[in-house]
């Protein structure tokens, strides 16, 4: 889920544009943030654990000079949160120092790490540092070096690198994670990023998709684009980028984020409509597809949680007691708007089950006379090796219980799940074209090992 950008900007300072790009990007990993500047002799490079304006400030981002930059925040999937994994990563090789960073997860990490040499140092514990080292070991020009991963990686990566005067930026050839390019509108220069919600904020004019397979590469002659041989790769775009991970002001595929959630809140209210007062999101990700859902079932839409947006992201811990208060830390409810009313809960997806009871009590305590939740996805029943720390088998609360089961255990009134039809429609892309592992577990390219796992335990 990490997300990540690269600038190439003549005459502008590349690391601002990053660091107001990664802005943008703060949802996508909140454990640690860097960015990489070149100026076209050498490279220099800051990153730290947390979130993105507390480690950086001007004298930093003076000391980060060039008219190249990549940046990234991370979610850590392989790999421990520590700041040795935080990136970019910086390398050195026969052509050259390089910075590298990867949104996405690796699903034959270890047979790659079994073919690097022996006398090949691993600092980090990441996926992503067996990827920049496969780069380094390989021979030829730094595309041809690229073009030998794409070969052999298997999984999800988005990626961005640069050398001292070149940025490149690559997807693998299924197009897991979301990677989009951008033109900046002042002085020329370009600008990628994993959604397009990034490239606004810094003045870019939205150009495309980078195509699953593609090497993009920009240099002083201007861009160039190389696609890799994908005829084996069926395309899967994660579908949990519509339902959860993207900015709803994002567009993936020409597809409106927002949008795609509106419109699974309609096809959620024809599926499971009920006798109600209201409809109520819980926030962010599900407020799209709770307006959907009232103006289907002409409810009147309320706010009934109102969410603490930055206490879900300090570094301090609570102490026991305010643990024991749990979703009480996260959100507030409007009582007013709660009391007494038969409420509908839209919601994006349920996965281990124990955030929803809490909200559900946390809406009775409020004065709710009734709570009925409706997610606007399909249940998740298979855990994710593509770059989402979704839970094992045993933890998924769907792959071990019945809707009705699961109603019972969150003490809803009622329960309801956008079906996966219902979804693909909202979403707009033949089903052919996404990845549906968590619901169906069927996964794009994944080896046998993982697909053993494939049944509950």
């Amino acid at each position: 889920m990490c997300g990540i950008t690269g600038v190439f900007a003549p005459g502008r300072d590349a690391a601002r544009l990053a660091f107001f790009a990664l802005y943008a990007l703060q949802h996508r990993g909140q454990e640690s943030a860097g960015i990489a500047a070149a100026d076209g002799g050498s490279i220099r490079s800051h990153k730290e654990m947390g979130l993105l304006g507390a480690i950086f400030d001007e004298d930093i981002l003076s000391d980060l000079s060039g008219y190249i930059a990549i940046g990234h925040t991370r979610y850590s999937t392989s790999g421990s949160s520590i700041v040795v994994n935080a990136q970019p990563l910086l390398e050195r090789s026969e052509l050259g120092d390089f910075a590298f960073a990867h949104n996405g997860n690796l699903t034959n990490t270890d047979e790659l790490r079994e073919t690097l040499s022996p006398t090949t140092v691993l600092q980090a514990t990441s996926d992503s540092e067996v990827m920049a080292k496969l780069i380094v070991e390989s021979k030829g020009t730094m595309l041809q070096r690229i073009e030998a991963v794409i070969a052999r990686a298997r999984g999800a990566y988005s990626t961005v690198l640069c050398t001292q005067d070149e940025l490149y930026a690559f997807r693998d050839p299924w197009g897991v994670r979301p990677l989009c390019l951008g033109k900046l509108s002042d002085g020329g220069g370009y600008v990628v990023a994993s959604e397009s919600c990034a490239l606004g904020t810094i003045g870019a004019q939205y150009v495309r998709e980078i195509e699953r397979g593609e090497i993009v590469r920009i240099s002083a002659q201007g861009l160039e684009s190389h696609l890799t041989p994908v005829e084996t790769a069926e395309p899967a775009l994660c579908t949990f980028e519509y339902i959860y991970f993207a900015r709803p002001d994002s567009q993936l595929n020409g597809r409106s984020v927002y949008m795609a959630r509106y419109a699974m809140g309609r096809q959620l209210a024809k599926e499971h409509p009920v006798d109600a007062d209201v409809v109520m999101a819980v926030p962010d990700s599900a407020v799209a597809g709770g307006i959907g859902y009232a103006a289907e079932s002409g409810l009147p839409y309320i706010e009934g949680l109102i969410k603490n947006r930055y206490i879900g992201r300090t570094f301090i811990s609570p102490d026991q007691n305010m643990r024991a208060r749990g979703v009480h830390l996260k959100f507030n409810p409007l009582v007013e708007n709660l009391r007494d009313q038969r409420v509908i809960v839209v919601d994006d997806s349920i996965v281990r089950g124990t955030t929803t009871p809490r909200i559900v009590a946390l809406l009775r305590e409020a004065g709710a006379r009734e709570v009925h939740l409706r997610i606007t996805s399909p249940p998740i029943k298979h855990p994710c090796y593509l770059g989402v720390d979704m839970a094992t088998y045993g933890e998924l609360i769907a792959a071990n219980y019945t809707v009705e089961e699961i109603r019972a255990k969150t003490g809803a009134d009622s329960l309801g799940y956008l079906s996966l039809a219902g979804l693909i429609a909202s979403v707009g892309r033949k089903r052919s074209e996404m990845c549906l592992g968590c619901f169906v577990g069927e996964y794009p390219n994944v080896p046998a090992g993982h697909q053993a796992l494939a049944s509950p335990v």
